[in-house]
């Protein structure tokens, strides 16, 4: 397959679905409409992007848009900015939007003469990169009732997109008072909730049927993990797209991603925020090191030796 020019007809890419108004419940209707479009590929005979407009007034939203596009043309990182690229600063039309910029005052640590510090880092890449290796040949994770149907059927059943709104208030509250990232709090809430889940799970599957989400019914030593996407351009913020399509540019257009191997330690916390204290000691642990940057060399080595077919 090649690129090829062609004249974009927005009646092909534009879609307004005819939905009714009277839905029992439109937030299930766009999740099930969402989860339709996963089941399906886009049409290769024209530009791999969609735009579909659903006039449905949801629990948090007059309508929805859905934009679709073909993963050959971009990763989140680039796509986004692309979308952001398409819109102007209120204070000045001209503008491109900015995105804010966390300031610190500590210097390199490689510069500075920290060698502890870099040999850590060092240490943890290596130690990273051998689990990512690893898992990729045979280290999997364990069985539980998250994955255990679906092996057991040998069938991977169809996907669904469930999305929930939370208030920003409430984890920048929880952000502040605990002195983390909004990522932290997030990855807590995550933890917290697969822990719960499984616990009840785990819970049904035995003969005791009373038995309920405060007793511990989960077994020892659950290996868990989640593979985070992480941004490996040298540049960051928005761009506009011709400077992306510059040649020699830094803020490149495509696929510049790693991946990260994020474990969840799963157990039952009488204070919740244990939750959120283990997620930010796990991801400043991944932080201290270049596991990202590796495995996208390597993915990117693997695909230039026997390429994507392969």
């Amino acid at each position: 397959m090649k690129w090829v020019h062609t004249k974009v007809d927005l009646d092909k890419h534009v879609i307004v679905p005819r939905l009714h108004h009277t839905i029992d419940s439109p937030d299930k209707t766009v999740e099930d409409y969402i989860s339709n479009l996963s089941k399906t590929s886009i049409d290769f005979s024209k530009p791999l992007w969609e735009l579909h407009i659903l006039n449905i007034k949801t629990s948090d939203a007059e309508s929805i848009i859905v934009l679709r596009i073909h993963h050959s043309l971009g990763d989140g990182m680039s796509l986004m900015s692309l979308v952001l690229a398409c819109t102007r600063q209120i204070s000045n039309p001209e503008a491109l939007p900015t995105l804010p910029v966390r300031k610190t005052s500590n210097p390199d640590p490689v510069n500075s003469g920290r060698i502890w510090w870099t040999i850590q880092l060092i240490w943890n890449t290596i130690i990273d990169v051998l689990m990512f290796v690893a898992t990729t040949l045979f280290l999997k994770d364990t069985m539980t009732p998250l994955n255990s149907g679906r092996k057991k059927e040998g069938v991977v059943g169809p996907r669904r997109f469930v999305y929930r709104t939370v208030s920003l208030d409430d984890i920048k509250l929880i952000k502040n008072g605990m002195k983390t990232t909004i990522n932290d709090v997030v990855m807590g809430v995550s933890l917290a909730g697969l822990s719960r889940y499984l616990n009840t799970r785990y819970g049904e599957a035995k003969e005791d049927k009373g038995a309920t989400e405060k007793k511990n019914n989960l077994p020892k030593n659950i290996r868990l993990r989640a593979t985070l996407i992480m941004n490996v351009r040298p540049s960051s913020g928005i761009h506009g797209l011709a400077e992306m399509m510059e040649k020699g540019s830094k803020a490149k257009w495509g696929n510049k991603i790693g991946f990260v191997l994020l474990p969840f330690n799963i157990a039952l916390q009488d204070d919740p925020l244990d939750y959120v204290r283990q997620m930010k000691a796990t991801i400043d642990r991944k932080k201290h090191s270049r596991e990202a940057m590796v495995t996208f060399f390597i993915i990117e080595m693997v695909l230039k030796l026997f390429g994507a077919k392969v």
